[in-house]
């Protein structure tokens, strides 16, 4: 290859930092730049279809809401076709944890809970994000495990910061779950991930673990970061249509997911309208916006 084409294209190939055998995308602050924008299509697809959410409505109306507000921005959802699944949404109803499939007959009713994960594809950049929110009024117990999951994301949001250990955010992730009375269970198995080019990449991202270990949290590492909380026993099982994982005890679950950049400054929330500064405000972090 010339020399000058070959250096052209090597310019426009993110970074790849090598960690315990496997290759992890740093980006530039260009390449975050355009996850931001694909991020804000993410948070504006999400808006929409909370905004949608109400009894009788169905989970494939819902899915079709995002798909119109995704494409509307130039932008395609990562979800539809990834690996066969059918949606642009993940809907995720009550006992069901994640990879819920919206389905065109099946209605919402008051009182549910639903789990809305949804990402978009935008100049090649991925975003990933998810909100849990209840059909109508919450009961007690609904709120405090939606709130209790939530905030546990923010928990760890905050510790993406350059200079910390990946595990940094799997504890603090895990302490602001273990730091209530009830003992609200962690799902195993399932967690955060890389995102960049691709939706799923390295590193794995644990929900639960010791702090100070793992790779190192560097500027240009940008990851989801998605707690699975229940209100019973955390173990989980996949039902037949290879997809939807539910708790086997039948027990409620909520889910909440970001996709955040580590930048020189601190965490840049990308799939956050804000960048994050309400959500990180709790914890002592003032964030780019």
């Amino acid at each position: 290859m010339h020399g000058d084409r070959r250096e052209a294209l090597l310019a426009r190939v993110p970074l790849l930092a090598k960690w315990s055998g496997r290759m992890i995308q740093i980006k530039t602050a260009h390449e975050i730049e355009l996850m931001r924008a694909s991020g804000l299509v993410t948070a504006g697809a999400l808006a929409a279809v909370r905004a949608a959410v109400r009894p009788g409505v169905t989970t494939g109306e819902l899915d079709a809401v995002a798909e119109d507000h995704i494409r509307s921005e130039g932008a395609v959802p990562n979800f539809l076709g990834y690996h066969g699944f059918t949606g642009t949404i993940c809907a995720s109803i009550n006992d069901e944890v994640v990879h819920g499939i919206p389905n065109p007959d099946r209605q919402l009713a008051e009182g549910d809970n639903i789990s809305i994960d949804c990402g978009a594809i935008l100049a090649g950049w991925h975003s990933d994000s998810a909100i849990t929110v209840t059909v109508g009024e919450a009961s007690p117990e609904d709120a405090a495990l939606i709130e209790v999951t939530e905030r546990s994301m923010w928990a760890g949001l905050a510790r993406a910061v350059a200079g910390g250990r990946l595990t940094d955010i799997s504890a603090a992730v895990e302490e602001s779950i273990r730091s209530h009375a009830h003992p609200y269970g962690i799902v195993d198995h399932y967690g955060g991930h890389g995102i960049g080019t691709e939706m799923h990449q390295d590193p794995h991202v644990l929900n639960y673990g010791r702090a100070g270990r793992g790779p190192k949290l560097v500027p240009g590492l940008a990851l989801a970061i998605e707690p699975m909380v229940t209100v019973g026993d955390p173990a989980t099982v996949e039902l037949d249509d290879g997809w939807t994982v539910v708790t086997k005890d039948g027990s409620r679950a909520a889910h909440f997911e970001h996709s955040v950049a580590i930048t020189p400054e601190g965490p840049w929330v990308l799939t956050a309208e804000d960048g994050g500064v309400a959500g990180l405000a709790p914890f002592g972090i003032t964030p780019r916006s």
